[in-house]
């Protein structure tokens, strides 16, 4: 039996060493090639794929997006090569990356969750689909268009080049299944039950400005990663990675390398 593979983008190490090799996990309606600046200077040393989670980028489009189903996607690429992978996942890839070393410990060496925990949400990320759906694409040429277009319905400037990056111009289409990311959205914006630990090495590493994860969700975070240590990202806001990338790269430096932070 064939079995759905994600897509994903290896950056295989510049300089060989011992170092386990890195899995990326991408939020909701984002894609490997997002993540390629950390990826290429993390490659210095080791390897690093970034995969397109389920529905999203390159992948196959499915009729589920819960956390368990992207668990299991996430564990046949690391099962495939062999070896134990150091997990960062942001966003809901990072609660797909949580439930990942929850149910296949084996298989994650450390674990990075970037701005996110393993809690329900309130805030419904359903507008930006309404927003993506009001682009006329037949009518689209540039992806400068679309950014101005999508400029009508959103208001932050930084959205705008991120959504674009899943346009497919010459196909005239996202490269997000939004009828089925938005039928999920309560599973997306929810955490599923389970009663696991994962008691290996886990850091929360969140933007110092953002509200993803609050002390009050400490209690909830060790109940099922008992060693958890937390970390915080000075002037940086739930897209850390894109707004402080060198403080971002050192501190999963530090972690992955010594697990000390």
């Amino acid at each position: 039996m064939h079995i759905k593979m994600l897509h994903f983008i290896d950056h295989p190490a510049e300089d060989r060493s011992a170092l386990p090799p890195v899995l990326i996990v991408h939020g909701l309606y984002g894609s490997a090639r997002n993540w390629g600046i950390i990826s290429k200077r993390l490659a210095k040393d080791r390897r690093v794929i970034a995969v397109d989670q389920r529905n999203h980028g390159d992948s196959p489009w499915y009729q589920s997006n819960s956390y368990f189903d992207m668990a299991e996607d996430l564990a046949k690429v690391i099962a495939q090569e062999g070896v134990p992978m150091n997990i960062i996942g942001h966003s809901m890839g990072g609660k797909a990356a949580m439930i990942l070393a929850l149910e296949h410990p084996k298989l994650v060496d450390r674990l990075c969750v970037a701005d996110i925990a393993p809690v329900g949400y309130s805030h419904d990320q359903s507008q930006y689909i309404k927003a993506m759906r009001s682009v006329d694409l037949s009518k689209i040429e540039k992806r400068s268009e679309a950014i101005s277009a999508l400029a009508k319905q959103i208001e932050e400037p930084a959205l705008h080049s991120f959504f674009t990056q899943s346009l497919d111009l010459k196909n005239r289409r996202w490269k997000l299944n939004l009828d089925v990311l938005e039928q999920e959205m309560p599973k997306i914006i929810g955490f599923p039950k389970i009663d696991k630990q994962f008691e290996k090495p886990t850091l929360f590493l969140s933007g110092a400005d953002s509200t993803y994860v609050t002390p009050e969700m400490r209690p909830q975070i060790k109940a099922l990663f008992p060693t958890a240590r937390f970390a915080k990202i000075p002037n940086a806001g739930h897209w850390l990675h894109a707004e402080q990338p060198r403080a971002f790269e050192a501190s999963l430096r530090v972690f992955f390398d010594y697990g000390a932070l």
